[in-house]
């Protein structure tokens, strides 16, 4: 799977911003509510969509209802089963796409979902770290207490690609389990863990730092090629990114080298309504000016930030919007009609796997689903990634 970054060139967007106010607010169309699941409410991302329904209230008089969940299965299942139409995810998304990790289980399987809009900001993402352990890079993480977080594969994932870079597993750590994100945070705080992966500005981590213990962030060496290899072969959605907003005093002058991938990830079913896919994906984009600065990280979801060949296909809505506005090329539209191809593959392949009687036990059911998966997409010529 190829991933890139695309921008705007500078021309490029300033032709998009007069479309944009050429256009006024007073045509945009929302609902009279939006519901929607985010991260728990002591999250960045849970922070940014209360912002985010402020604005919506005091400029459209749209009320955003946000379910808070603590893990996957909390954000995702009110998505899957139309209880609500958005969910502000994390890089689950990519694995319910995918039919993955715990959608590899009967009663998941690959979700038929699109990406509405994502936020790359100055902000990363990566594994916080008590500051009073003596932890510089991921090596040292050796014989360390790590936050594991029960039914949140992203947050685990996220350790292990990060253990990876240091050449270690979760064999050389010693694995503590908590019940939720908010809690691991807790945990390392009363010094029951040592790390845990978040985004570096939550407010998790700010307490971590204001916390006895302090803070700290392991950075990855970008010149370290096989340290990134290894990295990238657990976790391929993430990219180097020079970090500027983080917990521990990082900023312009003092950056974390380190990780991100796009968080929130603001995804909906395919047939979600394009009315409201378009309505929002125009708040998100026409109106960022105005509400970038009411929570760290809401500039990332300004159009020159939008990764526009990622790893979850867009909307049909947001396609056309984006080919009205003219920011759409013929390699976005392969790619994305790469994507569309590559999960429609996937959910053909469960389909074909679930109506063949497969093994009632769980473990030996994901076992199975997933040799079927792979096969299916090596037959096309595509990277299964998860094996």
């Amino acid at each position: 799977m190829r991933i890139t970054r695309n921008t705007l060139t500078a021309g490029a967007l300033g032709a998009v911003l007069a479309w944009a106010g050429s256009a006024g607010a007073d045509d945009i169309t929302l609902p009279g509510s939006i519901a929607m699941t985010a991260y728990g409410t002591g999250s960045a991302g849970y922070t940014q969509m209360a912002a985010l329904g402020n604005h919506l209230q005091n400029n459209y008089g749209t009320s955003v209802r946000i379910l808070p969940g603590e893990n996957d299965v909390a954000r995702m299942t009110p998505l899957r089963t139309g209880r609500v139409p958005l969910c502000s995810c994390g890089i689950a998304s990519f694995y319910g796409a995918e039919g993955v990790f715990m959608f590899a289980g009967p009663d998941w399987g690959p979700q038929d979902i699109r990406v509405i809009g994502t936020s790359i900001a100055n902000f990363g993402l990566g594994l916080a770290v008590a500051g009073d352990i003596g932890v510089e890079t991921p090596a040292d993480l050796e014989g360390k207490r790590i936050a594991y977080i029960r039914g949140d594969d992203a947050l685990n994932v996220g350790v292990e690609a990060f253990l990876a870079f240091g050449g270690l597993t979760w064999d050389d750590v010693e694995r503590v389990e908590f019940p939720g994100y908010g809690r691991s945070f807790e945990g390392i705080i009363a010094d029951q863990a040592d790390a845990a992966f978040t985004m570096t500005v939550a407010p998790p981590a700010q307490q971590l730092d204001a916390s006895p213990r302090g803070i700290t962030w392991p950075r990855l060496d970008p010149d370290d090629t096989e340290g990134w290899a290894r990295f990238q072969e657990v976790a391929p959605y993430f990219q180097p990114h020079t970090v500027t907003a983080a917990a521990g005093g990082h900023d312009e002058d003092n950056p974390w080298i380190g990780s991100s991938y796009p968080y929130p990830i603001l995804v909906a079913n395919r047939d979600v309504d394009d009315e409201l896919v378009r309505g929002l994906l125009r708040v998100l984009i026409e109106d960022n000016e105005q509400y970038k600065d009411a929570a760290p990280g809401l500039a990332g979801w300004s159009l020159d930030n939008q990764n526009m060949e990622w790893v979850i296909p867009f909307h049909d809505a947001v396609v056309e919007y984006y080919k009205e506005i003219g920011h759409w090329t013929d390699a976005m539209q392969e790619h994305q009609d790469m994507l569309v191809d590559r999960h429609r593959t996937i959910r053909i392949a469960w389909g074909q796997y679930v109506s063949d009687d497969p093994p009632r036990d769980e473990d030996a059911f994901k076992e199975g689903w997933m040799e079927a998966r792979a096969a299916a997409l090596e037959e096309k010529g595509m990277d299964p990634i998860f094996r």
